[in-house]
């Protein structure tokens, strides 16, 4: 009964957040990114001493940090909390970093509030439905190839490449196109 209901309720804001026209690449000033399965393969490997150990994908990084440098801010959530993405994140230079997040939605609106940015213009890359509020929060929403049916059908761009292989690269290079239009003249 309970998965009944949460697949009605995720179905729901699933519909609505596909429903809103998205905001224009050109215009966003903040891309939040989830971690495992987004950043990563979503696999999770344990040393035998229970360490956590993730894979991410070099031309991921690369691609956030020039999305960065052209002046769009970047965030990190997860549910979870990890040391390795605390390192990953610190040499990429993210400064917005929210781990173990139970909200999203609400570290998106509290990271807007204190960075004078409407929620509208920012967006998000997402695998999971646990992300969907999130999805519906945000001007702009993008899923990785390989999400979950309900997350694909949310979102108003879907990349190529599956989680931690490269979607948070095309996305990056997506925000880079758009942006270098807008820097000819077109504002």
């Amino acid at each position: 009964m309970k998965t009944r209901v949460a697949t009605r309720v995720a179905t729901r804001v699933a519909t609505r957040a596909a429903a809103r026209e998205p905001t224009a690449l050109a215009k966003i000033q903040l891309l939040m990114l989830d971690v495992d399965g987004v950043l990563t393969d979503g696999l999770l490997y344990f040393s035998a001493r229970g360490e956590t150990l993730k894979s991410f994908h070099v031309r991921d990084g690369h691609g956030i940090k020039l999305v960065m440098q052209s002046g769009v801010e970047v965030a990190v959530a997860s549910g979870r909390r990890s040391a390795a993405v605390t390192a990953r994140v610190r040499e990429l230079g993210v400064r917005h970093v929210a781990q173990g997040c139970d909200d999203k939605v609400r570290a998106l609106l509290d990271l807007t509030r204190r960075l004078g940015v409407d929620p509208l213009a920012a967006a998000c890359l997402v695998d999971d439905t646990s992300d969907l509020p999130l999805m519906a929060a945000v001007g702009f929403a993008a899923a990785v190839a390989d999400a979950h049916p309900l997350v694909r059908s949310a979102a108003h761009w879907v990349s190529k490449a599956s989680g931690g292989r490269g979607a948070v690269r095309e996305l990056c290079d997506a925000l880079l196109r758009a942006r270098s239009v807008l820097g000819r003249g077109t504002r």
